[in-house]
């Protein structure tokens, strides 16, 4: 995967409109946002592999993702958002057998935290929730189509994909397809560790073997889908195979995602995603989350330390999506005075909108900032942070006047109304504005 600069990009350079602009992975260029149909986006989210708990890291990408749907609509966009979970994968079945648990047990016990989890965290429920377990026969029709049109093929009872069949393989990875070996490999797990890609053939349906604990009696035979063949059978049973953003993160740029192109773009013959949007990690202190260091961090792990939702939040989404963060208590610590100190400069406001009873141009001037500074941020591929930070100086100022008894109770309310149209995005003031 070739190493890409990333740049801040003012949006009114094109055209010298006002609109919004992404960076989108499968261009490597930030773009002028347009949807396909006219109000209306189509937006896939990968969601949770549910047979262990998400982290902090993991809600990193589905904050950031909520924050994009919530700009969207903000904007006046129709967002229909399909989340997926993951539910049999061998990691799933793996840590079923180890528990010795039902595979759809274990995942529902996991399915039930995550929802717990982004009410706190005030992350929008999904349009729709489909799941691997409940899509079956949509990967049944994909693998029929892949197969009658020479991408797929059998070999001892399983289906695999041959991506040297496919033109478009691995250009959302920007992959060298020259380097791609000629030599029949063929890979059979789900997944594999690591960053390192696997050139070869990979697995979309695994036949039933004696001893498999899932399975289910379909067209093709008995067997399950592999896990490179769900995400494409839940967008056909939701979505459809024509879409306008998938969003993920960053580590879904090695295998994941050219996967789904390869197993959807061949039997719609249409291109499965305009824009592709990834999130950079979370690391802890410096250091990627992992079992063995010992330093995975989940959300009630925050809320023990006195961390609110909002508060949470914040911290997850104050900074640039593209760029990693770096977990730290004293981090969140600081983030966390910020959110408070907006908190007070907000109940100033509206005690001490008292006095004058016309608006000071100073005052209304502010007032105005407060919502074009926001929006020319969030417009700049969601760039929370200044965004953010702009309209900490500029409720700051307006601390100020009304100190001074320059801010009238008609102005107190106009402020509340443009933070609470603010919030509908940020999701991060909560009481404050009530």
């Amino acid at each position: 995967m070739d190493a890409k600069i990333y740049l801040f990009v003012d949006s009114t350079q094109f055209k010298g409109i006002k609109l919004l602009v992404l960076y989108n992975s499968m261009t490597g260029a930030v773009e002028p946002f347009e949807a396909l149909e006219n109000r209306e986006v189509k937006m896939f989210t990968c969601g949770p592999s549910i047979y262990q708990r998400p982290h902090i890291g993991n809600y990193r990408t589905f904050v950031f993702e909520d924050i994009l749907q919530r700009y969207l609509e903000y904007l006046g966009y129709r967002v229909i958002r399909a989340l997926n979970f993951t539910d049999i994968e061998d990691k799933s079945i793996e840590e079923a057998q180890k528990r010795n648990m039902d595979v759809l047990e274990l995942t529902q016990q996991y399915a039930d935290i995550f929802y717990e989890d982004i009410k706190l965290l005030k992350i929008e429920p999904p349009t729709c929730n489909p799941r691997s377990s409940t899509s079956v026969d949509r990967a049944v029709l994909l693998i029929q189509e892949l197969l009658k049109k020479g991408h797929a093929y059998w070999y001892k009872g399983n289906v695999y994909f041959d991506p040297l069949t496919f033109e478009g393989f691995g250009k959302l990875a920007h992959l060298d397809m020259s380097r791609w070996p000629r030599v029949k490999r063929r890979f059979h797990r789900d997944t594999y560790p690591g960053d390192r890609w696997n050139r070869g053939d990979f697995i979309i349906w695994r036949g039933y073997k004696e001893g498999a604990i899932i399975y289910w009696d379909t067209a093709i035979g008995r067997g399950a889908p592999a896990w490179n063949i769900q995400d494409a059978a839940m967008l056909l049973q939701t979505l459809g195979l024509s879409i306008d953003i998938l969003a993920g993160g960053e580590d879904n740029l090695v295998r994941h995602h050219d996967y789904i192109i390869a197993t959807t773009e061949p039997v719609s013959g249409r291109q499965l995603a305009r824009y592709w949007l990834h999130c950079a990690h979370l690391l802890v202190n410096g250091k990627k989350m992992s079992k063995s260091r010992g330093n995975i961090i989940y959300i009630d792990d925050l809320q023990r330390a006195g961390y609110t939702g909002e508060e949470i939040r914040f911290f997850l989404v104050y900074g640039h999506y593209k760029k990693k963060l770096d977990f730290s208590h004293d981090r969140i610590k600081k983030t966390s005075l910020k959110l408070k100190q907006a908190y007070g400069m907000i109940n100033t406001i509206r005690n001490l909108g008292t006095g004058m009873h016309k608006t000071d141009n100073a005052v209304n001037e502010l007032i105005m900032r407060l919502k074009r500074d926001f929006e020319k941020n969030m417009d700049n591929d969601l760039n929370v942070k200044p965004a953010f930070d702009s309209m900490l100086n500029t409720l700051s100022g307006l601390t100020e006047l009304a100190e001074k008894s320059r801010v009238t109770p008609g102005d107190a309310e106009r402020i509340t109304a443009v933070l609470k149209s603010i919030d509908r995005v940020l999701q991060v003031f909560g009481q404050s504005l009530i």
